[in-house]
């Protein structure tokens, strides 16, 4: 997965909390296990009227919002089913970092593994960040993973914390199979071994 260091970017207000992961990717997008192409379905009963068209009054289709790869959203975002679609769909919309207050636990997990940062941060300083991304393209935020920082249009900072291991996946762009083959050697060595000890195996 592509590396996550450092971002700057407009970021889009999604001011409703419990956003659940069936309103990120509604259940008639899960037929694929492809993990492009998911973007069309994204918040799709949301972003689309019933004949297909954008919604202008969605958030992510206002002009000032389309190219934002930074999501400031409500309580408990990703709550719901465990589906890992709906990571796979903001990545493939182009959303790499979402800022809340809380995640479920298994969207939180299933973001680290495909190359987005969720960060959490206290209501102070959710209403902080919200209120830069209410500014549109007139305002950015910047997110820095080693420093674990993010820099508001003011210059204000705020601090995240996150676990030191996931900290380094998403600075390395390494997911499951990435960790495994660091092991590469390790793990041929075994093999040999094991041939040379247990041929009967």
């Amino acid at each position: 997965m592509d590396k996550f260091t450092q971002l700057t970017s407009v970021a889009a207000p999604m001011e409703i909390v419990n956003v659940d992961t069936d309103m990120i990717i509604p259940k008639q997008y899960l037929k694929t296990i492809k993990r492009t192409g998911l973007a069309r379905g994204l918040f799709a009963e949301m972003r689309l009227n019933e004949d297909g068209t954008e919604n202008p009054d969605f958030v992510l289709n206002k002009p000032a919002y389309r190219q934002a790869q930074i999501l400031v959203a409500g309580d408990n975002f990703g709550c719901g089913s465990s589906r890992e679609h709906a990571p796979w769909a903001l990545l493939d919309f182009g959303i790499r970092c979402v800022i809340s207050t809380s995640f479920a636990d298994i969207f939180y997990n299933n973001c680290f593994k495909n190359g987005i940062l969720p960060i959490r941060v206290t209501p102070e300083e959710l209403e902080l960040l919200m209120d830069n991304a209410r500014r549109g393209g007139n305002a950015r935020l910047a997110v820095d993973l080693e420093a674990q920082t993010i820099t508001a249009s003011d210059g204000e900072v705020v601090s995240f914390d996150i676990d030191p291991f996931r900290k380094h996946c998403l600075l390395n762009g390494l997911d499951d199979i990435g960790l495994t083959m660091e092991k590469a050697v390790e793990i041929e060595h075994y093999e040999t071994q094991n041939v040379d000890t247990r041929p009967w195996v």
